[in-house]
């Protein structure tokens, strides 16, 4: 290993050891988002899955959902960044299946 690599390394080191990481992993900042990635996981499996069971009321309401959702994660202080990327992944998801959606019955 490099000089520098170890020296990044250790700052990384130094940083998820410190006392202001440790307290964010206790706060509804980290864990909110962090259970929250069940559902555009959720969504990313059904790409898989038969068009015919995709419900075009449910796609409607997520994709709104994380609209909002993506706009609240913005716009709260401190910003959270986590939650507004599992809302990016969910919306970007949830506008395959309601394209899909759209295909099947279209």
């Amino acid at each position: 290993m490099s000089q520098a690599s170890g020296s990044v390394a250790n700052k990384i080191v130094q940083k998820l050891g410190s006392k202001e990481f440790r307290s964010y992993l206790m706060r509804q900042h980290f864990w909110g988002p962090v259970a929250n990635w069940g559902i555009p996981l959720a969504a990313i499996a059904d790409l898989k899955k038969d068009p015919a069971y995709i419900s075009g009321n449910m796609t409607l309401a997520m994709c709104v959902y994380s609209g909002l959702f993506m706009r609240f994660a913005l716009a709260v202080k401190p910003t959270n960044y986590l939650l507004f990327a599992c809302h990016v992944t969910n919306e970007t998801a949830q506008l395959a299946q309601g394209f899909r959606f759209l295909n099947y019955h279209g």
